[in-house]
């Protein structure tokens, strides 16, 4: 009877469907915008407390990674806002891409 009873069990498993929640393709990449803008600044602010506690230990290979974080990031939101049909905020987009651009080629 329990053989029988996992038996039903597993087979109604495989044949009920399955509904799979999928992301739009604008989420996705505002959801990549987020991530790595997060994991950029996550990044910076690490350096600084490292720079303060007088440690320079890995700063430029840190750097650079945040640096592309950002410029990766910025990507992710421009596509966005096409997916959406906006026009992105290029003023806004340009002075962080400016800001990443000047991180990157610090060290």
């Amino acid at each position: 009877m329990i053989i029988y009873t996992g038996f039903v069990i597993c087979l109604i498993t495989i044949i009920s469907p399955i509904q799979i929640f999928a992301d739009t393709a604008l989420d996705v990449y505002m959801n990549d915008f987020y991530s790595k803008s997060n994991e950029a600044s996550q990044i910076l602010k690490e350096i600084e407390n490292s720079l303060k506690e007088g440690s320079r230990k890995k700063v430029c290979s840190r750097q650079r990674e945040a640096a592309r974080l950002g410029l990766l990031a910025n990507k992710s939101l421009i596509k966005a806002f096409e997916i959406e049909g906006a026009n992105p905020p290029m003023g806004a987009i340009k002075a962080s891409q400016q800001r990443w651009e000047s991180i990157l080629n610090e060290c």
